[in-house]
């Protein structure tokens, strides 16, 4: 008597590649097509920041691949070795970037890029190892985790127009205060790094923090030549306002952007907002990403204010060393030094600042 065979579809067989520095470069075009399968997709998910973060901040950056039999990429993890003698060292994906972690087809392949992503922490005798995820990976070394802070995305309609109709009576207030303060809006790319970051630095030594060095926003500029720009704000020939914006496809994304303080009245950083919205749109964006914020903060409510609804930004930890909240900046250990560093000479943060930001994950 014959029996039925049932046919068994057997699971593909994975490895996991693991390269380094400059061996990832002749990859970037097999990896970016994988990630730009679906959209929408920000540009902080682009494995070129492997190459800015390894030239901009002098990090040692591994790529992880995994594959089939057939040689067909199944799933990538970026990683980032962050090293100082100050801080220690820590294995992230990714620093700077809002975004990281694991982008795989199934779970296999992201059990196994975290396998490897966590003999490589053991290896490097690192701290932790920080996976930057949106929504969390189930996996047994992953036993610590930060959902504090949440993305703030708004949907973005098809012209400026009618995002105008959206906004609240109080918000379109002061972007018109700030168009009739006399303000003058630019865009460039190098061209106009020098005035940002003469903003950018003074906010992040007035808020108590090390900024990263122009070297790094060059970088961005270079690798992304068609999807990064930078917007300044100009008052008497005075820039007071700037951001950093990245296009990707189907997201807009602002990871840094800076007001001086004294300057609040004018509304300028209102109108700089506005305009950075209004580019978006230009660009087809579906979805402007204002970055992660602690929930019922200043920027959480300045993000707020202009629609963005939160979304979920959990932050994975294999940790070894310490706690999960040793590096942040909240911590109390670091409030003195936050103070003195908010009473330093503009030029001395300037000079010191990136050596030590390079090194906080």
């Amino acid at each position: 008597m014959m029996q039925n065979a049932q046919t068994m579809v057997e699971a593909p067989v994975l490895t996991v590649r693991c390269r380094r520095g400059f061996e990832i470069e002749s990859d970037l075009g097999r990896l970016e097509a994988f990630v730009l399968r679906d959209r929408p997709v920000p540009l902080s998910c682009h494995p070129g920041w492997l190459s800015v973060l390894r030239r901009g901040l002098r990090h040692e950056t591994y790529c992880l691949e995994a594959v089939d039999d057939r040689g067909t990429t199944r799933g990538i993890l970026p990683l980032a070795h962050v090293s100082s003698l100050l801080f220690g060292r820590f294995l992230v994906s990714l620093p700077y970037l809002n975004y990281g972690g694991v982008v795989a087809d199934d779970e296999a392949a992201a059990m196994q890029l975290i396998d490897r992503a966590v003999k490589l922490a053991d290896d490097l005798g690192v701290r932790y190892l920080e996976l930057r995820q949106q929504d969390p990976v189930e996996h047994p070394k992953l036993s610590h985790q930060m959902a504090t802070k949440a993305h703030m995305r708004l949907e973005l309609p098809q012209t400026s127009e009618a995002l105008w109709k959206q906004l609240s009576a109080k918000v379109r207030n002061q972007v018109r205060k700030g168009q009739k303060s006399g303000l003058t809006v630019t865009w460039g790319r190098h061209e106009a790094l020098r005035a940002f970051h003469k903003v950018f630095s003074r906010n992040m030594r007035d808020l108590g923090t090390p900024s990263y060095g122009r070297k790094l926003f060059a970088g961005i500029l270079e690798q992304f030549a068609d999807r990064a720009e930078l917007c300044v704000v100009i008052a008497d020939g005075v820039p007071v306002a700037g951001a950093l914006l990245l296009h990707g496809w189907g997201v807009t994304e602002v990871p840094s952007a800076s007001c001086l303080r004294q300057y609040n009245h004018t509304c300028a950083n209102m109108l700089m907002y506005w305009q950075l919205l209004e580019r978006a749109i230009e660009r087809k964006q579906e979805v402007f990403d204002f970055g992660r914020s602690s929930r019922d903060s200043n920027t959480y409510r300045f993000k707020e204010q202009w629609g963005a609804l939160p979304a979920p930004a959990t932050w994975q930890y294999y940790l070894r060393q310490g706690t999960v909240g040793d590096m942040r900046p909240e911590h109390p250990r670091y409030q003195r030094l936050v103070r003195i560093w908010q009473r330093l000479p503009l030029a001395v943060t300037r000079l010191i600042g990136p050596s030590i930001v390079r090194g906080i994950p």
